[in-house]
């Protein structure tokens, strides 16, 4: 047992003056991922502020159209709201198909936010892992690469974020609300998670002892439809190999506004630009969505062993992309 210290804060300012000045303290919400890594050794923390009391379980759509999700709404409780499923049902869908109704009764959307990027030689504190210790080394490279990147990777890691809902939220535009000693700040969520590069130990922007209070996802445009799909070695309680949210708006058999993130494929949820940029104003039609997906695509870099994953992305947006327009005019 490593001990540590242990604080449960009553207010969002008592959390973050709790760990100012404590470069060994975590905050613990759900702790699906946090207690996971305690316990495994990979994360030893001399201070544990427990905030999974705070009043921030609320869900409230705001004057302009959009809805604020507060950092601890739990995964199931967001997945079953009633405006994320009639007005996202990609972000519920999402929700659904990650973990276990267990963990989704249990994680929260910062938590989820908050989950580290890893594979399994990030789990295992025997192997080499520029993560856990920079300059070490990249296992997997060389190793078992089948869960890993294609997109975004380097050669000091080459791990994907396991997150369903967060690649959902990357293809709605959702911001990250967040407060730190400095007062409240936003940042959008395709900004928030960052791709490896030379400090792969670095998953987010968010500042040391900064607290996330809320996500705040914009109303979607009019006559949107979104979905995602996730593929998967088995049905349940897996992480991706590849997934795909989008959001389509379809006016007289054209594009006229999409969104799409990936998944399962890079260190972070992956905007997909080029995509979006050859469906925008282009015919509703499969063809497209086929140039999409391979403009999206031209800049993949599989590693030897999951080279498989291209195809499979590839054929992934567009099974979703023409599912979205079934039927729509």
């Amino acid at each position: 047992m490593i001990p540590f210290d242990y604080h449960r804060a009553t207010s969002v300012a008592d959390a973050v003056t709790a760990v100012a000045d404590r470069p060994g303290a975590v905050f613990l919400a759900g702790g699906t991922n946090l207690v996971d890594h305690m316990k495994l050794g990979i994360v030893e923390p001399s201070l544990v502020v427990d905030v999974a009391h705070l009043p921030l379980t609320d869900v409230d759509p705001l004057p302009d159209g959009a809805l604020r999700v507060g950092a601890d709404v739990r995964n199931s409780d967001l997945a079953a709201h009633p405006v994320v499923r009639s007005r996202y049902p990609v972000l519920a869908r999402a929700l659904l198909s990650a973990a276990s109704g267990q963990l989704r009764n249990l994680a929260t959307t910062a938590g989820n936010l908050l989950q580290r990027t890893r594979c399994v030689y990030f789990q295992d504190v025997t192997t080499p892992c520029n993560k856990r210790t920079p300059g070490d080394g990249c296992s997997a490279i060389g190793g078992y690469v089948r869960y890993h990147a294609i997109l975004g990777a380097s050669p000091h890691c080459v791990a994907v974020h396991p997150s369903d809902m967060a690649v959902a939220m990357a293809a709605l535009d959702a911001v990250v609300v967040y407060v730190d000693a400095d007062g409240e700040h936003r940042v959008p969520l395709t900004e928030f998670h960052r791709l490896p590069g030379e400090t792969p130990e670095r998953d987010t922007v968010l500042p040391p002892g900064a607290l996330i209070t809320a996500v705040e996802i914009p109303p979607p445009p009019g006559g949107a439809r979104s979905t995602y799909r996730k593929v998967r070695d088995r049905a349940s309680y897996a992480f991706a190999l590849t997934s795909v949210a989008a959001e389509l708006v379809v006016d007289g058999g054209s594009v006229a506004g999409a969104r799409v993130a990936l998944g399962g494929v890079a260190h972070k949820p992956w905007r997909a630009s080029r995509a979006e940029e050859v469906l925008t104003g282009s015919p509703a039609t499969e063809d497209t969505f086929r140039r999409a997906a391979d403009a999206e695509l031209e800049q993949a870099d599989p590693l030897p062993g999951n080279e498989f994953k291209v195809e499979l992305t590839r054929r992934a947006i567009v099974a979703t992309l023409t599912a979205l327009t079934d039927g729509v005019q």
